[in-house]
């Protein structure tokens, strides 16, 4: 029996629809694994699920970060950990919907945060010394601590090297004491699916939904975030696509040029996203292309479940 039931993949594969329709047939209720859905008001962007599919499957964890906020793999571990307690008190089935692997690994194998919060004061500083000094020097002060992470770390790394060093500085335990303090067995009793399409055809659909996320108005949603006060260097805005229309708004690139750069850096993360889930133990891969698209891959993925 499982505990509980995760659907994956690449963006723009299909994930969404998939799960929905597994939802249903199964009673289970959604919880967002996607690090951009977290946070109000990137929508478009994000592709979030409208309200209609909301009504017809409660789903948890959207909408519930501060976009000027950074919401963090620590933040989603709690939340979700809490989230899949509640939903198996209600006597139903959890199910995971998204593509940041981070995220998946940290509550599937239960990672060992600190409990120390983000301190924005710290962050600055660091930041600071790095435009100051260089990001190697940065990685060098990381190696004399955590020799260990500064090793997987490219010098470069200006934003892991700083929240390496956050963790350090405000636990005093470096980030690979963290991982020996993990679990070796994952926490839960997880099935787990990623879904995949060939390279051509997910490469289409992500083009296709860049063109359709423009036309629905994803400008102005940008245009209204950073009106509302979001700061264009918040993480919620370094995220893939509203970054390419932060520089289009700032007049770095035109819009034809940002659409583009979105297109293909979006294709890049698809295939560094299919990279990192080869790497993952435990994964049923669907190929949406060979298993007769949506409904058929929700029915084999159920038929699964019922052994």
């Amino acid at each position: 029996m499982y505990e509980l039931v995760v659907i994956t993949g690449p963006t723009a594969v299909g994930k969404s629809a998939v799960a929905l329709a597994v939802a249903q047939m199964l009673k289970a209720e959604i919880i967002n694994a996607d690090s951009v859905q977290v946070y109000r008001g990137l929508d478009i962007g994000s592709a979030k699920p409208s309200s209609e599919e909301r009504w017809l499957v409660p789903h948890h964890l959207l909408d519930i970060a501060d976009p000027r906020d950074n919401y963090t793999v620590a933040d989603y571990q709690r939340d979700a950990t809490r989230v899949i307690a509640k939903i198996t008190g209600r006597g139903r089935l959890p199910l995971i919907v998204g593509g940041t692997g981070l995220y998946l690994r940290a509550v599937i194998r239960g990672f060992a945060f600190t409990e120390n919060g983000f301190d924005p004061k710290l962050r600055q500083k660091l930041y600071a010394e790095a435009a100051a000094y260089g990001s190697a020097a940065l990685h060098a002060r990381l190696a004399a601590v955590d020799p260990e992470t500064a090793a997987k770390l490219h010098p470069n790394d200006t934003r892991r090297i700083v929240r390496a060093l956050e963790v350090y500085l405000q636990s005093g335990q470096p980030i690979s004491e963290q991982v020996r303090r993990t679990p070796k067995e994952p926490v839960y009793r997880a099935a787990q699916f990623c879904l995949t399409r060939p390279r051509h055809i997910l490469y289409q659909r992500i083009n296709e939904r860049v063109d359709r996320m423009l036309a629905e108005g994803f400008v102005a949603e940008v245009e209204r975030l950073l009106a509302a006060g979001v700061p264009p260097e918040a993480k919620s805005m370094q995220s893939l696509g509203y970054k390419q229309i932060v520089s289009y708004l700032q007049g770095k690139v035109t819009l034809a040029e940002a659409t583009e750069l979105i297109k293909r850096e979006t294709r890049r993360f698809a295939k560094r996203q299919l990279t990192w889930f080869r790497r993952e133990k435990d994964l049923h891969w669907i190929d949406l292309e060979t298993n007769g698209k949506i409904l058929a891959a929700a029915e084999k993925i159920t038929a699964y479940l019922a052994g």
